[in-house]
């Protein structure tokens, strides 16, 4: 768009670019994961309290290429929200929040894992690139990329103490192997007869449980909590199961989990509400950042890079957000930053300036070009190096 509106300025091309796109050597989620850790250690951990809680989220989105047909790794997925199958990938999408501000960690583009279902597939490259290992994740059950986004993220220096997710990803292998990095889940739990947990002493759905125990009545906030084991493979961790009434059918229910056993209930309930920071961002990154909209290269690096841009983007928003106390939505700041640039380059401005100088001094002190050069020289050693480089581009 800055070449549209001829305000680029920098000394490269769009095909820099798409190459820059295109290349598989770098390590998007490293990127992102490491980028998303300084934004916290230096800005938003001075703006809170210790005692607050901080959580990772998990959740995914579709990233639809319903009009592209050789896109690598292109296939063919069931949208969930519209009930209809669609071309394209699930954006698995692992986000960090204190309550109060939302920051994208890293993500991963997900194809199909059963051949079938991929319309195009991926291209063959060297083990050793992170191309391959994108490629290698893309492939491979959300259930098991899911760890490894979060262990990226605690490589990079972020701290949490609960994952929180919705019931598509609450599975007892996934809450074990989470409890194993020392982390807590808070989860909602799919009410289906084939996930069981361990209570009294016999393994039974949630549904069974919800049955053989007396409800609270009254305005509590939730109808039932128990205590059970989650078991997977003669591995064993202790849990929570809380019903709370659901909103939207008044005879219906809904259960959560958690691994953390020393919370009470309306702790839980509070803490998992911080999950819904996670639809906000998606919203965002839709409606203002042009996610899936903006790139439409078949490349299945460049798809990878431009969702790391848009997560840069709105890493930019949410620290504009968070220092600017006020009640703004991300989508207002987007725009207002956008009103706030300048109609001409700084570069153009800037020469602009010196020419109206260089004018004003040749007509009040009647000097020569000659003089007028030397005087500018003069002028230009004793500036910064970095306003040396801007001076020396108005020239």
């Amino acid at each position: 768009m800055t070449m549209l509106t001829e305000k680029h300025t920098e000394g490269f091309g769009k095909d820099t670019i798409y190459r820059f796109l295109n290349f598989i050597s770098v390590n998007w989620i490293r990127f992102t994961s490491l980028l998303s850790a300084r934004i916290v250690a230096t800005t938003i951990e001075k703006l809170t309290n210790e005692d607050r809680v901080n959580v990772l989220i998990l959740d995914d989105m579709m990233f639809e290429r319903n009009s592209s047909k050789k896109v690598e790794l292109l296939s063919k997925m069931y949208d969930h929200a519209k009930k209809s199958y669609k071309l394209g990938f699930r954006l698995l999408t692992l986000g960090w929040s204190d309550g109060n501000t939302f920051l994208p960690v890293n993500r991963c583009l997900l194809s199909s894992e059963n051949r079938k279902n991929r319309i195009v597939d991926a291209k063959s490259l060297n083990k050793r690139t992170a191309g391959y290992c994108r490629r290698r994740l893309a492939q491979t059950k959300a259930t098991s990329d899911l760890l490894e986004l979060i262990d990226q993220a605690k490589k990079a220096g972020l701290s949490a103490s609960y994952v929180l997710f919705d019931s598509w990803f609450c599975f007892p292998a996934s809450i074990i192997q989470i409890k194993k990095r020392a982390l807590d889940v808070i989860a909602m739990v799919k009410k289906t007869p084939k996930m069981h947990f361990l209570y009294n002493g016999k393994m039974q759905p949630i549904t069974e449980i919800y049955k053989q125990n007396r409800k609270r009545r009254g305005c509590s906030k939730y109808l039932l909590s128990v205590e059970v084991t989650v078991v997977k493979n003669d591995e064993t961790v202790p849990a929570k199961i809380i019903y709370v009434r659901n909103k939207n059918k008044k005879k219906d229910y809904l259960a959560l989990i958690t691994t953390d056993m020393s919370i009470s209930e309306e702790e839980t309930l509070r803490i998992y509400g911080k999950r819904w920071n996670i639809e906000v961002f998606f919203k965002v990154c839709k409606s203002y950042l042009k996610l899936g909209k903006e790139c439409n290269s078949l490349s299945y690096d460049a798809m990878t890079a431009h969702a790391a841009v848009v997560f840069t983007r709105y890493m930019m928003l949410a620290v504009e957000n968070r220092q600017a106390l006020d009640n703004r939505t991300l989508g207002e700041i987007f725009y207002l930053l956008t009103d706030e640039l300048a109609d001409i380059t700084w570069t153009q401005a800037l020469q602009m300036l010196m020419q109206t100088f260089i004018n004003a001094i040749s007509d009040k002190l009647s000097l020569s070009a000659d003089q007028i050069e030397e005087l500018m020289d003069a002028f230009l050693t004793t500036l910064p190096n970095r306003l040396k480089e801007r001076f020396a581009l108005c020239a």
